[in-house]
């Protein structure tokens, strides 16, 4: 399996290092990166040229082909539109965001730009951008673009314009874009967006801007038509800025092709001509893993697939995800799911151990906190006296039984009855082609049934998933929980209220899982999500948004909207020698890098770490 930007679990994972060049990222938002982060190529300086060069590489993700496919990747990697073709990592490389993020050191290497800064006074970032960078008609790259690029996700209800309210361009080489608040997650919102061209999207992004300059009224008619007139705007061409681009002549239902920009950003730092991508989930992959075609591969193996790998002489590289699977509701059509206490019983009658071992081995890790976001990051995120708080949710199906029992639910035999006398019966829709989802979806069925809980499982195409959830077509789902784009918490709580509910799904006329964000909290009184999420990204004091992000992972863990079924690591094969010279060993320090964002591979690549077979 692969991840969710809005329109499947690979967007929303994302709707969703070595050196220390760069700046420290959580700590230090108003440092000033150091120009000399350029990792060469052209639009230069740097590339020793020095290295192996002219090899092709094989990858394999999975995207909806022409004309149903197309590329309007406005709001990547935040928001996306439907059927866009978007091949996670690898879209970085044809349309590069400012910068990687190093989640091990926890600093910044710029690619676009020169330096990036925050004035605390007038709580202003000033953006940089490198001289001579082009996009692949010749155009140069410029401010203007990045404006565009804003302006588009405000568009898409981007959440960066909660936090900001005015974006400009004093030169060509010069943006500012000035905050309500200080706030950490801005700094991300910036440099890992992916910069698109003003060519292209400029007439939306004119729009755009007129709607926030006469006061931003996203409820108003105008608003909701430049919404959906950029939704459903199907360009069947891209213009990239990256070191590649696609080969569109040639892409069909089983592979495309990224071919070299002569003169584009990193070219000469990037050792590779040629990438071929291999379009499917696992099943389709798996065979050209086992043939030694794909060189390295992000979707989520059974294990008996693994070993199979490691005996071929794969190396597994297991790199944080930072999420995983949830169970999701719908609540206008499961209305007894809407007591929390339910869904406190819930989750305690299944074993989530079994759960992640069944989907993917030791790669399948169950979880301690429920917060929302990793276990990984709770002692940097979270207050000892939060951390104190947290419901740990055993496995304990007697627990499980006096919480239902509580809320008005009868055991009659071996099956559940609602207060209304209702069977517990319930149809589960779930990923048929992630293999890893499905294993973990027909693991919760089984334990749930036998628990009396009856599940029927519904398997459904991945790309057809996330548009039934969006529009509050099922019971009960899978689909993602936490960020495997970002190292903030914010951006977890983001994907696990916002995502697959009426805020963003509104974007194609849905409800999703219709949430409500202002409701009553054990201990807390009446609460307003929204602006507890968006409090949980202001500030720059970490200080001050750990104690924001424990407010809100204490509302998580106890009204828990979404159940956690474990947390995934990856178990991604990577083969030496064939056509890549080496990748990352196992415990480099880049390999902590989530799979599905500044992906450590992508990361090799872009600063020339990882090249061809000589």
């Amino acid at each position: 399996m692969t991840e969710p930007t809005g329109v499947s679990r690979r967007n929303l994972l994302q709707i969703m290092g070595l050196s220390t060049v760069g700046v420290a990222g959580l700590g230090a938002a108003a440092a000033c990166a150091p120009a000399n982060t350029n990792t060469g190529g052209n639009n230069k300086p740097g590339g020793s040229g020095n290295q192996a060069s002219g090899g092709e590489y094989h990858g394999a993700y999975p995207y909806t082909q022409p004309p149903q496919g197309h590329f309007n990747l406005a709001g990547q990697p935040y928001v996306g539109v439907p059927n866009a073709i978007f091949i996670g990592p690898y879209s970085d490389l044809v349309n590069l965001p400012s910068g990687y993020y190093r989640w091990k050191d926890q600093t910044w290497q710029l690619f676009l730009l020169d330096s990036y800064s925050l004035d605390k006074a007038s709580n202003t970032y000033t953006l940089k951008i490198k001289s001579g960078l082009k996009w692949s008609d010749g155009s140069p790259l410029t401010s203007q673009d990045y404006l565009t690029t804003f302006y588009c996700q405000f568009a898409l209800n981007g959440q960066l314009w909660q936090q900001i309210s005015k974006i400009d361009a004093p030169d060509d080489n010069t943006v500012t874009v000035v905050m309500d608040k200080p706030a950490m997650v801005v700094e991300r919102y910036l440099l890992r967006s992916n910069i698109i061209s003003t060519a292209t999207f400029g007439k939306f992004a004119d729009r755009a801007k007129a709607i926030v300059e006469a006061g931003a009224d996203t409820s108003s008619d105008e608003f909701s038509k430049l919404n959906q007139d950029l939704v459903n705007f199907k360009p069947d061409k891209l213009i990239s800025n990256g070191p590649f681009n696609y080969d569109f002549a040639t892409i069909n239902a089983t592979q495309l092709n990224l071919v070299k920009v002569k003169d584009g950003t990193l070219a000469d730092t990037v050792r590779f001509d040629k990438l071929l991508i291999y379009n499917g989930e696992t099943p389709t992959v798996t065979p050209l893993v086992l043939s030694k075609d794909v060189d390295y591969a992000t979707h989520g193996f059974p294990v008996a697939s693994e070993k199979q790998f490691e005996s071929l002489g794969y190396k597994i590289l297991r790199s944080p995800v930072y999420s995983g699977p949830a169970l999701y509701f719908s609540y206008d059509k499961v209305p007894e799911f809407k007591d929390y206490k339910v869904r406190q019983a819930l989750i305690q009658a299944f074993d989530h151990k079994q759960n992640g071992t069944v989907a993917l081995g030791e790669s399948g890790a169950p979880i301690t906190y429920y917060t929302g976001f990793s276990d990984n990051l709770v002692d940097q995120w979270i207050t000892a006296d939060g951390k104190g708080k947290l419901k740990q949710y055993q496995f304990d199906q007697d627990a499980a039984a006096k919480g239902l029992e509580s809320a008005g639910w009868k055991r009659q035999g071996n099956a559940w009855k609602l207060p209304s006398g209702k069977a517990a019966a319930y149809e589960l829709i779930y990923p048929s082609d992630f293999a890893d989802w499905s294993g973990a979806a027909k693991d919760l069925a089984e334990q749930l049934t036998k628990f009396g809980v009856k599940i029927t499982l519904h398997g459904i195409e991945s790309t057809q998933i996330t548009p039934q959830e969006q529009k509050s077509n099922f019971q009960l789902a899978i689909n993602a929980w936490g960020s495997s784009t970002h190292p903030y918490p914010y951006f977890s709580f983001v994907t696990n209220f916002l995502n697959m509910n009426y805020p963003i799904t509104k974007n194609v006329g849905g409800k999703g899982m219709n949430f409500p964000l202002k409701t009553s909290v054990p201990g807390m009184g009446t609460v307003d999500i929204q602006e507890l999420i968006n409090k949980s990204g202001e500030g720059i004091d970490e200080a001050e948004v750990q104690k924001n992000a424990t407010t809100l992972a204490i509302v998580f863990n106890t009204l828990l909207p979404i159940l956690p079924l474990f947390e995934r690591h990856a178990n991604a094969p990577a083969l030496d020698g064939v056509r890549v010279a080496k990748f990352p060993d196992p415990d480099d320090p880049i390999v902590q890098n989530s799979l599905y964002a500044d992906n450590p591979v992508i990361y090799g690549m872009l600063t020339g770490s990882i090249e061809p077979k000589a």
